[in-house]
């Protein structure tokens, strides 16, 4: 009789938390299409998972006590899991995040296409650095894009990143670093491809999206950008 090899695969799992704004919300559901794309099932953050992702906020002491407490749960619940804190709170307060002793790996507010390969890697038993850069170090606009959505007739659209107004009361400009526009090419080639899907509302967001443009020195940039896509054909 011959014998047959059975090689069973395993599908792993991921589970994601966003804590804050739009911009989060909408880089968490970039992330997770890439996790998606690379076999991964998406879980509620209460399931049993190989990897739990927190996308934290600190505008203000309660956020980061939330972050804190939610990924804390996730590991005391999970213990041969990986769990990370990624975003705002890390990029203002790395330190204070690695700290925590329930967390494997932080990320700041860029790389965030970058996650998939950390948590890969621990997973297989590697070594892994967290690093953080300087928020003043922030000058690309990171590229991310909204493949799949959980609501079909409205879509976040971040176009926008970063704030250079350091406003006494606000912690902003250190946790998202200075203000990086998307270019308008890829902005109006995310809303076609969503209109294409079914959206049929597009909620333009950034952590300062009145400064859209002005690191490029294009003072009326969000006026043009608006203009050119009510006149986009459905």
């Amino acid at each position: 009789m011959r014998k047959v090899n059975l090689v069973i695969k395993m599908i792993k799992r991921a589970a994601f938390y966003t804590l804050g704004c739009k911009v989060n919300q909408y880089e968490t559901e970039a992330v997770i299409d890439i996790f998606i794309d690379s076999g991964y099932q998406i879980v509620d953050f209460s399931e049993k998972a190989d990897v739990y992702i927190v996308n934290s906020c600190t505008v203000t002491n309660e956020a980061a006590r939330k972050t804190r407490q939610i990924a804390r749960r996730a590991k005391r619940k999970f213990p041969d899991s990986i769990v990370a804190i990624v975003g705002c709170y890390t990029q203002a307060f790395p330190d204070e995040v690695r700290d925590i002793e329930e967390i494997d790996f932080v990320m700041g507010s860029n790389n965030k296409a970058k996650i998939l390969n950390k948590a890969e890697e621990m997973l297989a038993g590697k070594a892994i650095t967290n690093d953080v850069k300087e928020y003043q170090e922030l000058k690309e606009y990171e590229e991310l894009e909204l493949k799949r959505l959980s609501n079909t007739t409205r879509a976040n659209v971040k176009i926008e990143d970063g704030c250079n107004q350091f406003c006494s009361y606000c912690i902003i400009p250190y946790a998202r670093g200075p203000v990086r526009s998307r270019k308008k090419e890829d902005i109006v080639k995310e809303i076609k491809r969503l209109s294409q899907q079914g959206v049929k509302e597009i909620i333009l967001t950034g952590t300062h999206l009145g400064a859209y443009g002005s690191d490029r020195g294009n003072s009326r940039a969000l006026t043009q950008l608006m203009k050119d896509l009510t006149e986009l054909e459905e």
